[in-house]
């Protein structure tokens, strides 16, 4: 599991006084770095090898502002060439959001997914979320 942890700001707020909807996708992608530099380090847009296939959420409770925020971050699946990041939203103990994003081993060179193999899925796997 990797944790990123964050303080919301003014701005992230909505109407309601809640932290707006749009926002959790950015705190989201922003807590995947730790993923993103297992396959490229220096996070080096060139060097890139990933696309995002897919990326849902599910609001379950009320996330405020001004009260750090952890964001956790697990691989709950992986398969030959994609794998699936499953991801909270935690605040004062309680869950207030939750999604998962399924990420491709991408070749930008060759236009094709790569397998998930050697050091690379061993990295992974041991973020797989426990049971």
């Amino acid at each position: 599991m990797f944790t990123y942890i964050l303080t919301p700001g003014f701005t992230d707020t909505d109407a309601l006084g809640h932290i707006n909807n749009t926002r959790l996708p950015v705190w989201f992608e922003l807590a995947r770095n730790d993923v993103f530099r297992l396959f490229t380090p220096d996070l080096d847009p060139k060097k890139w090898a990933l696309i995002l296939a897919r990326i849902e959420l599910d609001f379950v409770g009320e996330l405020f502002y001004g009260t750090e925020v952890e964001i956790r971050t697990y691989i709950d699946r992986i398969g030959k060439s994609s794998f699936t990041v499953g991801q909270e939203a935690w605040q004062g103990g309680t869950l207030g959001a939750k999604g998962q994003a399924i990420l491709v081993h991408y070749s930008f060179n060759e236009k094709t997914s790569q397998p998930l193999e050697g050091e690379l899925r061993q990295s992974l796997e041991a973020h797989l979320r426990p049971e």
